[in-house]
């Protein structure tokens, strides 16, 4: 009977004991995913360009939004994570302004979507570490800069050939070889001189 009362308060002690490293470890994990992070900052739209996407209601949304990711916690992250999804597909699915509206661009705004799902994803997954929520933020972050870095390809290509001042009828471009931007230019400066000299 000794050996049987022995035998239990050994298995009761043994199973607190383990219950007791178990508990120390949840709270060790737990607070790793409160440690607020500085992510690298988002890459902008160039203060010059602003002006001609200033009526883009969806990227202005989203790029105040995913601006509070640049230093955020990963349970920050996680809670956000499924409206900055809604955010991006509003801005993937809604209209772009025809300049930028290019496969090239298209493709990259696919890229940002694919993260932010990949992000909202992650949210379902309870035994997730705090590195890889990290890991994800700091994708999608690289995603949308890289967004904003074609946005200030189009518009400086754009600015480049406005400033350019030459007579096209005199130099050899084929034009099946030129994207939209360039075609557009060179017409609008054919009809600017075509005017100039119907007024002389």
């Amino acid at each position: 009977m000794r050996q049987i009362t022995f035998f239990t308060l050994f298995i009761l002690l043994f199973s607190c004991g383990e219950e007791g490293k178990n508990s120390s470890k949840d709270k060790q994990v737990k607070p790793k995913l409160s440690v607020v992070k500085q992510h690298t900052p988002l890459m902008s739209v160039n203060a010059v360009f602003e002006k001609e996407i200033k009526d883009w209601q969806d990227l202005k949304t989203v790029t105040v939004f995913i601006k509070k990711f640049e230093k955020v916690s990963p349970n920050e992250a996680l809670s956000n994570a499924l409206e900055l999804r809604d955010l991006v597909a509003s801005l993937k699915d809604n209209e772009i302004p025809k300049i930028i509206d290019t496969p090239a661009f298209h493709a990259r705004l696919n890229v940002l979507y694919n993260e932010t799902l990949r992000l909202a994803d992650i949210t379902l997954i309870p035994s997730i570490t705090s590195d890889e929520v990290n890991f994800q933020v700091q994708k999608t972050i690289l995603a949308f800069s890289s967004v904003n870095s074609k946005i200030n390809t189009v518009f400086e290509k754009k600015r480049f050939e406005d400033a350019i001042d030459i007579n096209i009828d005199f130099i050899g471009i084929d034009s099946t070889k030129m994207d939209s931007i360039s075609l557009k230019t060179i017409s609008k400066k054919k009809k600017e001189e075509e005017l100039t000299k119907n007024k002389k």
